[in-house]
C-alpha cells in the first residue's frame, strides 16, 4: 500500500496483478508505458510497483479505443491533460463565493462521449486555456454544467467544437466588458452598499438576456446588421455611463474596448 498526501492509502500492483485487474496481457501493459501512456511507476529495487490511478489511466485507454482513438490520439491527449490547469484553480476560475455555476466531474471518456469525435488535442488544450476545464487526479471538471451542455447541444447540432470554443473565447470578451458595466453603475449609485452588486446581479443578468433576445430579433428581422457592423464601442459610446472611467476603458483584454459583436452563438 501506498500513502497520499492526505494520509488515505492506495493499493499497490505488481505489473501481473496490475495487468489482471485491467484485463490485458502484460505485454500490452508494458507496450503502454514504453509509449509513455502511463506515468512511471514505484521502484521498489527490481520490483515496479503500480497503483489505482495506473489502473484508472489503463481503464481510460481502453475506453478511448473503444471509441475510435488511436494510441497516437490517446497519447497526445494524455501530454495535454498533464499539462493542464489543476483543479484548485477552479477558485480563481469561477471567484470564490461568487459563482452561480455547477461544475462537473467527468472521466475523459465521458468527456470524449460529450463531444463525439471532437476531443483533440487542441481543442482540450483551447478549454483548459480557458478556463472551462481543469484537471484533479484521472478526472477532469468542466467549471460549468451550463456551458458543458450547450457546447455539447451545440456540437450535436454540427458546430466544431473548435468553433464553440473560440466564440465562447469572444463572448468571454463582452460579458467581461458587461460586468464592468454593471459595476461601474452600482458603484457610482450605491457607493455606501457593499453588498449591491451581488444581490441587483440577478437583475444585470435579466437585462442582458433580454437584450440578446432582441438582437437577435432584429438580427432575424435584417434590421440589426448595420448595428453589428458598427460594434458595442462605436453604437455605444453615448450612452457608455459610468464604464467610460476607470477600468472599462481598458476592456476585459487591456485593449481598446470589447471587440466587434458576434453572431455565432455562445457555448
Amino acid at each position: 500500500m501506498a500513502e497520499t498526501e492526505a494520509g488515505t492509502t492506495l493499493r499497490e500492483y505488481r505489473t501481473e496483478e496490475l495487468a489482471e485487474a485491467a484485463g490485458i496481457p502484460v505485454r500490452t501493459l508494458r507496450f503502454y508505458r514504453e509509449r509513455r501512456l502511463l506515468p512511471p511507476p514505484r521502484r521498489e529495487g527490481r520490483i515496479a510497483w503500480y497503483d489505482e490511478h495506473h489502473l484508472a489511466r489503463l481503464r481510460t485507454i481502453a475506453a478511448l479505443l473503444e471509441r475510435g482513438h488511436t494510441l497516437g490520439g490517446i497519447a497526445e491527449l494524455t501530454a495535454a491533460f498533464e499539462r493542464g490547469r489543476d483543479v484548485g484553480q477552479l477558485g480563481e476560475l469561477l471567484g470564490i463565493g461568487w459563482s452561480e455555476e455547477t461544475p462537473v466531474r467527468l472521466t475523459p471518456e465521458a468527456l470524449a462521449d460529450y463531444f463525439e469525435g471532437e476531443v483533440t488535442p487542441e481543442n482540450l488544450a483551447a478549454s483548459l486555456d480557458l478556463g472551462y476545464v481543469a484537471t484533479d487526479g484521472d478526472e477532469i471538471v468542466h467549471v460549468s454544467r451550463r456551458l458543458l451542455d450547450v457546447s455539447s447541444a451545440l456540437v450535436r447540432e454540427g458546430v466544431p467544437l473548435a468553433a464553440v470554443l473560440e466564440t465562447g473565447r469572444r463572448v468571454r470578451a463582452h460579458a467581461d466588458a458587461l460586468a464592468v458595466l454593471f459595476a461601474g453603475l452600482v458603484a457610482e449609485h450605491l457607493p455606501d452598499d457593499p453588498e449591491a452588486v451581488v444581490r441587483l446581479r440577478p437583475l444585470a443578468k435579466s437585462v442582458v438576456e433580454a437584450e440578446l433576445s432582441m438582437a437577435m430579433d432584429r438580427l432575424r428581422a435584417g434590421t440589426g446588421q448595420a448595428e453589428a457592423e458598427a460594434g458595442p464601442a462605436e453604437a455605444g459610446a453615448a450612452e457608455a455611463g459610468p464604464a467610460e472611467a476607470g477600468p472599462a476603458e481598458a476592456g476585459p483584454a487591456g485593449g481598446d474596448g470589447p471587440p466587434r459583436a458576434q453572431t455565432a452563438p455562445s457555448p
